[in-house]
């Protein structure tokens, strides 16, 4: 009864020990790493989800003080338009052609605003007016988020491809999580891309 008792007892400081183990060698990096991909890709939406949201009072309040700048309003409106037409779950993080939509689409309208924000220069009645200066920040502020969260999504997928492509991670890919995809990342599609996106306001 005791040799039964002690063998009881041996069995489990073994399952114990196993388990850590195991544990200590990597086993859930994988899935913890996807996890910070996609809470990444998370707040990467949300930020320019936040931006999209700001241009229609943007647009508005312009309107008000440069109607006969119609191009420049129309092209920012269509940009919005595109960009938040786009959208990239976290399911699509391993589609290469769904990104680069998605990243071109944010580029252009990007670029939409820069515009926007020039001609504002030529109504100074415009740059002082309290509303658009309150959007001006809130724009500025946002586009530094967005440079912050595209950061961190880069590194959280760096991290998580790193992982499934060199030992041991690559084996427990190819053992336990071999549905789990190389996620793709944010490429260069302008010139100076290696550069945030960015609003200049003068």
């Amino acid at each position: 009864m005791i040799s039964t008792s002690f063998r009881g007892i041996w069995q489990v400081v073994i399952l114990v020990l196993l388990s850590s183990l195991v544990a200590g060698c990597g086993i859930n990096n994988i899935p913890r790493y996807d996890e910070q991909v996609k809470s990444a890709w998370s707040q990467v939406e949300n930020q320019y989800q936040r931006r999209a949201d700001l241009i229609p009072n943007l647009v508005e309040t312009v309107k008000g003080f440069a109607r006969q700048e119609q191009e420049t309003l129309t092209a920012v409106v269509e940009a919005r338009a595109r960009a938040t037409s786009i959208q990239v779950s976290v399911d699509d993080l391993d589609d290469p052609a769904k990104m680069q939509a998605f990243e071109q689409a944010q580029a252009q309208l990007t670029g939409a605003l820069s515009r926007l924000m020039a001609v504002s220069e030529r109504y100074p009645d415009l740059k002082s007016n309290q509303n658009f200066l309150a959007l001006q920040s809130q724009l500025e502020g946002t586009e530094n988020r967005i440079a912050v969260a595209r950061r961190d999504y880069i590194g959280a997928v760096q991290q998580y491809n790193t992982e499934i492509r060199t030992f041991p991670g690559r084996i427990w890919h190819s053992l336990m999580y071999s549905d789990m995809p190389i996620r793709e990342n944010f490429e260069a599609t302008t010139e100076n891309a290696e550069q945030a996106p960015q609003v200049q306001f003068e």
